[in-house]
């Protein structure tokens, strides 16, 4: 990719930050931005690029502010539009918050993270752990002694700094799963994934080396423990801090951790999943404006797993209208402005079933729109508990100074995709 300019607009199109990368272009082409934009938004024709002559605008938008890239050049957009949600989250994790008035509040520490993160049109540095060893916000003291280089430059730990120390060393690391689901009516499942990702909280002081062991397949195969309960994983993507040729060789994932909140890994198993909230609805007709929605929602894991925070979508008709609802468990409301029924169920625990009957008036009940087969959604959360049945063997803490580390383990599941075609 290469961007000639990057800019920060406000909701007005008032440039509030501008740095020009390659100087091929006039800035001021900027200023035919906004107008395209409400003349295609006026449209219904909103598209996430604009031309105006041979400038050509990528932009995204973030709480008040549009982030924009002005090119000339037949760019790779989809770079374009990947770094400019990066430097977004560069932002966020300098102020927090990113709106027009963190940006006015840091407009010194924004220019200089402009320069930073992109050179000449080309990005450079994103890594905010590797921004904040050059650059600091105006309230933060840098410590007084000797002048010495970033970490960054002499290390070849670039995500982590040297001289962390904490009173109580600890890893915390959550092992996430979505599932995503498409079931026809008559309860075939036509698609199934299971996307999972491993985040970790690294509170350790100095250097260490984490080891992490899983029941990977091929790993057990290796061993000569095929009879064990295995995973195997597909599409595997680690952080740069995980030693790739060490995983290749023997399948053990080492790293040097960098410092908070990061991702270790994602990975994606295409296998067939059933449903683990089942969700069967039918419609009933009464005279000639009436009619009754009845949904019956069904767990379909272990009992000694629990469901948090269930939401189950039920769509309706568009001119449905005096709403009744009657549930065996959690609440029911209408939310017109989507066509739907929400049926909220605080804890669905295993091998349960509830059912919601919801009662409309209808202009007519012979409505085409009444046999409209939109899915139904189900949303979810199962703690204590993942699919695809990966589990976290070993997880060793090594540091030269030997001190005491308590490593902890948390398992989710969450509902990603999970739509369900039902007989409305």
């Amino acid at each position: 990719m290469s961007a000639s300019a990057i800019f920060i607009l406000d909701l007005k199109g008032k440039v509030l930050i501008c740095r020009n990368y390659m100087g091929n272009m006039d800035m001021n082409q900027i200023d035919h931005f906004m107008p395209i934009l409400m003349k295609r938004e006026e449209e219904a024709e909103m598209s996430p690029l604009v031309s105006h002559g041979s400038a050509h605008f990528l932009w995204i938008k973030h709480s008040n502010l549009y982030l924009v890239a002005m090119t000339k050049k037949n760019a790779n957009a989809a770079l374009v539009y990947s770094f400019l949600y990066k430097i977004v989250q560069v932002f966020k994790e300098y102020f927090k918050e990113l709106e027009e008035e963190s940006i006015r509040d840091n407009f010194v520490t924004v220019y200089e993270l402009m320069d930073e993160v992109m050179d000449f049109g080309f990005p450079q540095t994103t890594d905010s752990k590797i921004l904040q060893e050059y650059i600091t916000q105006q309230g933060h003291k840098l410590e007084v002694g000797a002048p010495r280089p970033p970490a960054t430059v002499t290390n070849a730990v670039s995500w982590r700094s040297e001289g962390i120390k904490y009173r109580k060393n600890e890893v915390f690391m959550d092992v996430i799963e979505s599932v995503n689901l498409l079931v026809s009516a008559n309860g075939s499942v036509l698609r199934s994934e299971i996307v999972g990702s491993i985040k970790l909280k690294v509170v350790l002081s100095g250097m260490p080396e984490l080891r992490l062991g899983l029941n990977d397949k091929v790993l057990f195969e290796i061993t000569g423990r095929e009879k064990s309960k295995t995973v195997e994983l597909e599409d595997v993507k680690f952080h740069q801090c995980v030693r790739l040729s060490r995983f290749e060789n023997d399948r053990t994932i080492s790293f040097i951790p960098p410092d908070g909140e990061s991702e270790l890994m994602s990975y994606r198993l295409n296998t067939t999943v059933k449903p683990l909230i089942w969700i069967e609805s039918v419609i009933e007709k009464f005279s000639h404006s009436r009619v009754e929605i009845k949904v019956k929602a069904r767990s379909q894991f272990k009992s000694r797993s629990t469901a948090n925070n269930v939401s189950i979508l039920v769509p309706v008709p568009s001119d449905a209208d005096s709403p009744k609802f009657k549930t065996s468990t959690g609440s029911a409301k209408w939310v017109p402005e989507k066509n739907v029924v929400q049926w909220n169920i605080k804890s669905f625990p295993g091998g349960k079933e509830y059912v919601m009957r919801a009662h409309f008036g209808l202009p007519s009940v012979e409505s085409d729109e009444l046999e409209a087969k939109r899915p139904i959604t189900v949303n979810f959360e199962i703690p204590y508990f993942t699919v695809s049945g990966i589990q976290v063997r070993y997880l060793k803490i090594i540091e030269k100074s030997g001190y005491q580390a308590l490593p902890w383990v948390r398992y989710i599941t969450q509902s990603g995709g999970l739509d369900l075609n039902g007989k409305l």
